[in-house]
């Protein structure tokens, strides 16, 4: 039997029975801002709000569920940058299995307090997945545990692929449907149903332009590593392609493009503030490649952005909402020079307040610079409502003499 042939949807069904009861049917939620941008009517599949946080917990329930008992006796073991740690963890806590899970140095602390938070032993290794995979691997054969992977198996392939199924039934109309796609499973799972259930849909998978291997895989029609797994889209930064996931995505997607971090952040703070999701940076690469136009929407029909996971650290979240803000143009660096008296920069700031934007950071600057003694130089961090309104507060201050210059976008 061929790779591509090893899943089927029968499979499918037969994980969504075995799983049932142990893991969430996401909604399927209306996303009108995302809609208006793109022209079409989106809907999110809110993987987001599984238990453990992303779609990894079908996958994994679906492979532990499958073990004779002896193994389940033994214990599993799992490479992961989080995501599939915790699924494994939950899943094996549910059937009284030890779980043992292998996560890069630099996993995201949300991730590894939630895995031990679900009875997981955690094991860092340096490096990231394929260096966490490669640890998994040893202590497999050395301790006698069953290796859980995180996409290139067929039971989790099948365990994945419910979400397919979900989207079917809950919107029979579905054109097109965007994906994470970071080790295959997922892409592979969900094309596969959707091709049999729904073959005129088109199924896109969306790499992080900063770990896109399957670029150069899909091209060479062989595993092609990448050379740096350096994005915030950690849950999706796999450096090479499956054996057993490359042949499905090969298959049955039909097409892969890529999105950037400033992209991926954009689509992290409109889910935020349009959708009230909570949605990680491997979570949102849909909607970035939708809203960016790097995926053309059906004429007709729905349009359904899979939404993988929620499971982002707090101060990584800040950061991506500041990277958010500055790339739509509503966080701004200007820098002036004004006397260096009581109630000079007062006035700067009652013209920021009188139209609408909000002050971040203000700094002084006097060492180093060519200016009077009697004078100093100020650098203001803004909020605005965006580029519209940073050129209302830039020439509002020029027209009252002060000089005003563009230092960046914050």
């Amino acid at each position: 039997m061929a790779v591509a042939d090893a899943v089927t949807l029968r499979d499918v069904k037969g994980a969504a029975r075995l799983i049932a009861g142990q893991v969430r049917k996401t909604p399927l939620l209306s996303a009108g801002e995302l809609g208006r941008r793109v022209g079409a009517r989106v809907l999110l599949k809110a993987e987001n709000l599984q238990i453990t946080g992303s779609f990894k917990l079908r996958g994994a329930t679906n492979a532990i569920r499958r073990l004779p008992e002896e193994a389940l006796q033994a214990g599993v073991v799992a490479a992961s940058a989080g995501n599939h740690a915790q699924a494994v963890a939950c899943a094996a806590r549910d059937v009284g299995a030890r779980a043992v899970l292998v996560m890069p140095e630099q996993a995201p602390l949300a991730k590894v307090a939630a895995v031990r938070q679900y009875g997981g032993e955690v094991h860092f290794v340096a490096g990231g997945f394929d260096e966490a995979h490669a640890e998994a691997e040893r202590m497999a054969e050395r301790d006698g545990l069953t290796e859980v992977h995180a996409f290139d198996a067929p039971e989790v392939v099948a365990g994945q692929g419910t979400i397919g199924l979900e989207i079917a039934e809950a919107a029979p109309d579905v054109r097109l449907v965007v994906v994470p796609l970071g080790g295959g499973g997922l892409a592979g799972g969900i094309s596969l149903t959707m091709g049999a259930l729904r073959p005129d849909a088109r199924v896109v998978g969306v790499q992080a332009e900063g770990c896109a291997p399957y670029i150069d895989s899909l091209a060479a029609h062989r595993p092609v590593g990448a050379r740096s797994a350096n994005t915030l889209c950690d849950g999706i930064a796999v450096k090479r392609p499956g054996d057993f996931t490359l042949p499905l995505v090969e298959r049955y997607v039909d097409e892969v493009v890529t999105v950037t971090d400033d992209e991926v952040a954009e689509a992290m703070v409109l889910l935020l503030e349009r959708s009230k999701l909570v949605v990680e940076g491997a979570g949102a690469v849909a909607v970035a490649a939708l809203m960016q136009g790097r995926v053309d929407p059906p004429a007709d029909g729905h349009v359904c952005a899979v939404l993988s996971g929620g499971n982002v650290d707090a101060s990584l979240l800040s950061e991506c909402i500041r990277l958010g803000e500055t790339v739509a143009g509503r966080r701004i660096v200007l820098s002036t020079v004004v006397p260096d008296r009581p109630g000079a920069l007062a006035g700067l700031l009652r013209i920021v307040a009188d139209h609408g934007g909000n002050v971040v950071d203000v700094e002084h600057l006097r060492d180093g610079l060519e200016i009077h003694v009697r004078e100093t130089a100020i650098k203001l961090v803004l909020q605005t409502r965006g580029p519209e309104n940073n050129r209302e507060i830039i020439d509002a201050a020029r027209a009252e003499g002060f000089s005003v210059r563009v230092e960046r976008q914050a």
